[in-house]
């Protein structure tokens, strides 16, 4: 039906309506019910009529419905040729090299210095320098049974 109200649930509403406001009072409700409606709907569209008009000529063809985040990306970033606008996506997906950067970080946080392959597994496997810096980032079962665990005071 609609606001996913079912057959049965209207006809409860109903029920009680005529409950709550009698037979003889339940028309008038409605009544007044549906002018507040119409009153509602009448201030918000010259409520829109006058934010157009104020913004000028140039957002004439302004949609309120364009703020809608779903609706703003689905307007500004997908081309008609690509409905879903999964060829930009994948560029972008494919733009960053996130292992890269952590393997970077990573031998930044330890104080290795990077390596010229750079490789994902290079700061993991024993690049230059990591004999002497302990690598934290590792599983726990590589590093030493001597050694305690990492600990993060932030994260507790």
């Amino acid at each position: 039906m609609f606001f996913d109200i079912g057959p049965l649930e209207l006809v409860a509403l109903v029920v009680l309506a005529v409950l709550v406001f009698g037979p003889d009072k339940l028309p008038k409700v409605i009544q007044d019910t549906m002018a507040f409606i119409r009153k509602v709907r009448e201030f918000s569209d010259s409520a829109k009529e006058d934010i157009r008009r104020e913004l000028g000529p140039e957002f004439k063809d302004f949609e309120f419905e364009d703020l809608n985040p779903k609706t703003f990306i689905r307007k500004n970033l997908m081309n008609d040729d690509d409905e879903y606008g999964l060829n930009e996506l994948k560029d972008l997906r494919n733009s960053f090299d996130f292992r890269k950067e952590l393997a970077e970080v990573t031998d930044a946080v330890n104080g290795v210095e990077p390596s010229a392959s750079a490789a994902p597994g290079a700061a993991a496997s024993g690049a230059a320098g990591s004999a002497a810096t302990p690598d934290r980032l590792r599983k726990r079962d590589r590093l030493d049974p001597d050694e305690p665990p990492p600990f993060d005071a932030d994260a507790t």
